[in-house]
């Protein structure tokens, strides 16, 4: 086993014993699936299917209503996102001003289509319909920060900022 592989199973492991702790914690309380769910995906970055069954196991919960849950609200992920989730906006002020331009900019420089991550984990796109600075159009965040007036051309430089 490489030392590469090691440390993937040591941080694997570590993730499961935080989550035997939140599990622990509220496995006897009401309504704790919503919480729970929000802290799993803090531990592990999104939901992985190991973790959904062990939660519906300690939590008694069916895990097709777990499922439900995960899939009807957009906080929750089922796949591995990036470390840096790009949100363009598609309102219409952005829309009008070339929202869609940079959304095709960002899939061809970083080959992914919106909704999906880069295979290095580095970047996942979303488009979405508002990001409330319509004055900025158009806009996007990367993670906590804010990129407004943009340009095709600008797209590329703001990207390498987080490489």
């Amino acid at each position: 086993m490489s030392k590469h592989q090691l440390s993937i199973g040591t941080e694997q492991n570590e993730k499961d014993l935080q989550l035997d702790q939140l599990l622990a914690e509220y496995r006897t309380q009401k309504g704790a699936l919503i919480p729970v769910l929000q802290k799993a995906q803090d531990i592990y970055g999104y939901l992985p299917e190991n973790a959904l069954q062990k939660i519906a196991q300690e939590l008694k919960i069916p895990l097709s209503k777990i499922y439900g849950v995960v899939t009807f609200y957009a906080q929750f992920h089922l796949k591995p996102r990036g470390k840096y989730v790009i949100r363009v906006c598609q309102g219409t002020a952005c829309h009008v001003r070339g929202g869609s331009a940079i959304v095709q900019e960002i899939q061809d420089l970083l080959q992914i289509k919106d909704g999906e991550t880069t295979p290095d984990l580095k970047f996942t796109l979303e488009s979405v319909a508002c990001l409330g600075a319509c004055g900025l159009a158009p806009v996007m965040m990367i993670n906590d920060d804010t990129h407004g007036r943009l340009t095709k051309d600008a797209v590329a430089k703001i990207l390498a900022q987080y490489e």
